[in-house]
Order: structure tokens, then sequence, then C-alpha cells
């Protein structure tokens, strides 16, 4: 009789601890729907754009405002970068350094790609609230969704709540906005509650004439070898567009794609240990053979092709920006005008350079 008391006390322990674990799998990790509201916050005394207006967007992967002084362990190929998290200092200079690129540039609508909400490593700060505060009173609305987030994830060099987003920033009214996810590569069950969902985030302008204007931004996740996700992220995108194209919606998509051009020169000028994040042959062609792209194809095989690369790895074998991963697509009845990455002093501040594309409504 004992025995089978001690047996049972076991057995209601376990089920309590089995319980107890499959909820925080649940509760404590991220679990998008594939399309949902995202919110916005925007007074009604923001302006409304006007048709045929001028607009400048700028597109930018912040890294998390940690800045170049490190390497962390996932910039490395074998993950085995010395660096887990910034310090609190080089993160305020580097919301100083955002900001003083922002009221230069002066863009009509930022979108960032990698800003922290709620991650242990930068202290569990939204950093947009912190971002808009530092902003000109101009910049009233925003919308924001998660592309990665998990109350704490077990990996040795993480061992902590993670949380990162897309956001969308904007000097005129914001009247909706919505999250769509992303497929992703196949994972085992587990590693899939805590991996990085990514996330399309659009949102719709109204102007005074009455039409409508969107504005998108996304980050995708990484290659994995032998998974055809990103040709199925890049086909969700287009559709996604092309049923705004139906609709005679003028609209802007930019980001951080995490795809390289699709000439071969793009993939052979990479360090043989970088090859292996990225497919041979880019799934980003699509985008390109549909719309007008900045920068453009010409552009990217050109003679310059080194003023429109926007990525600098915080890998020590590398000494200046080798690849181009953020672009901007816009559709053909869009006229575009100057654009550019910004470099010359840019480099210190994150992983990613901003891209800023000017252009007039139809």
């Amino acid at each position: 009789m004992k025995l089978k008391k001690v047996l049972k006390g076991i057995g209601i322990t376990l089920t309590v601890i089995v319980a107890a674990l499959l909820a925080f799998l649940w509760f404590g990790t991220y679990h998008p729907a594939d399309m949902e509201k995202a919110d916005v916050a925007c007074p009604e005394s923001a302006p409304r754009m006007k048709a045929k207006q001028s607009l400048k967007v700028l597109t930018w992967n912040v890294q998390t405002m940690s800045g170049k002084n490190y390497i962390f362990w996932s910039d490395l190929p074998n993950n085995d970068g010395p660096d887990e998290k910034p310090a609190p200092e080089d993160v305020t200079k580097t919301f100083e350094e955002v900001v003083r690129i922002i009221k230069d540039e002066n863009p009509d609508i930022i979108l960032i790609q990698e800003i922290d909400n709620g991650a242990e490593r930068t202290g569990y700060e939204n950093q947009l609230v912190r971002l808009l505060k530092l902003l000109p009173e101009k910049y009233k609305c925003s919308t924001s969704a998660f592309d990665w987030k998990a109350a704490y994830v077990p990996h040795a060099r993480i061992r902590g709540s993670v949380g990162w987003m897309v956001a969308i920033v904007s000097k005129y009214q914001i009247s909706a906005a919505e999250r769509y996810q992303l497929v992703t590569a196949k994972k085992d069950w587990l590693t899939e509650k805590f991996s990085i969902k990514p996330a399309m985030l659009t949102a719709h302008f109204p102007t005074e004439q009455g039409v409508e204007f969107i504005a998108a931004t996304l980050h995708f996740d990484i290659y994995v070898p032998g998974s055809n996700a990103k040709d199925l992220q890049v086909k969700q995108v287009k559709d996604l567009l092309a049923q705004w194209d139906k609709q005679n919606i003028p609209w802007i998509l930019g980001g951080d794609f995490n795809l390289l051009p699709y000439d071969d020169s793009a993939y052979a000028r990479l360090l043989e240990s970088h090859k292996p994040s990225y497919n041979p042959k880019s799934e980003i062609k699509p985008l390109f053979d549909a719309y007008q792209a900045v920068p453009s194809a010409a552009e990217l095989t050109g003679v310059d092709f080194a003023d429109w690369l926007t990525r600098f790895p915080n890998d020590p074998a590398i000494s200046g920006p080798d690849r181009t991963l953020d672009y901007f697509f816009l559709p053909g009845t869009i006229t575009i005008g100057e654009h550019y990455v910004r470099q010359n002093d840019t480099l210190k501040i994150s992983d990613h350079l901003p891209v800023i594309v000017n252009f007039q409504l139809p």
C-alpha cells in the first residue's frame, strides 16, 4: 500500500511537470495567425497624404540598436562569435546615430526591421517607444508586429526572452495595419516553437482625395539549404502585391529580404564561409521580373555595384559592405526619383545600411 502511494505521488508530480512544460511551450511562445490586425498608434490630427504627392521612404534593419562594437555569436558562420549582448551605453549611442540619420534624411515613412521589444539582451525595452520619443514630433503615427517572440529561449547563447519586430513610422495618418505570417522552413516540433516567425507588415494610408496607399515592410529569415521556404515566401509576397494591383492601390514594399541579387557575381563575391547562408540562384528574381526595384538590376550589376551594397557583417574577416540584401519594390504606376544607399556615415551604426527612395504617387 505504501509503495502504491509513493508511485501515485510520483505519477502526479510527473503529470504536473509535463503539464507545466506544455503550458510554457504554448503560453511562453508566439503563435500568430496567418493574417491578423496590427495595432496602430496615430492621432486623428495626423495629416493625410495627397494624391500625386511626392514621398520619401527609408528602410533600415537597425540590428536591435546594438551597434558595431561587437561580434555576436550569430555573426560568424559557425555561430561561435564571442559576444551575446550589447552594453546599454552602446545601445544609447546607436539610438542617437539612427535618429541623426533619420533627422537628416527627413523621410515621410520609415520602414524598420530588427527593433527589439521585451528581449533580455537589450534590457526588455520596447525600443520603438524610445525611438518615437527621440524623433521629431511630426512622426505621429506607427504600427509594429513581432517576428520573433518567446518568454525564454533555451539556447546556450540566449538563455532569456527574445522579441524583435518590424515597424512602420510615418508623418501621415495610418488608418489600419495587418501582419501577414510568412512560411518557414520545416523544423522539428520543439525547435519550431522558439523559432523566428517572419512577417510582412502592411500599413494603409488614406489620402485627402479618398484613395489609398499601402506601405509594407518585411524581414525574411535565413536560408535553409534544401528547403524551398524562400521561394514560397517570395510567392506569398508577390501574390499579396498582385491583389493590390488588381484593386489599383499604389504601394511600396521595403525591407531586409535576406536574399542576394539574382546575378551570379553577387554570390561569387562572398567569402566561402558565408556562401552556405544563401542559395547560389537567388529566389528574389520573381519580384524583379514583376516590379520596379531599388536598387535596380542594372545598378546591382553595373560598374558601380558597390554603391548598392547594404550589408556589412560583424565578421572581422570582412572589412566593409559586401552584399545587397535590402530592397524596395514598387509597381510600374509609380514614378521613381532619386534613390540611394547611405553608406558614407552609417558603417558603424548597424550591420545593415539604410536605403532611401523618392517617388511620386500616381
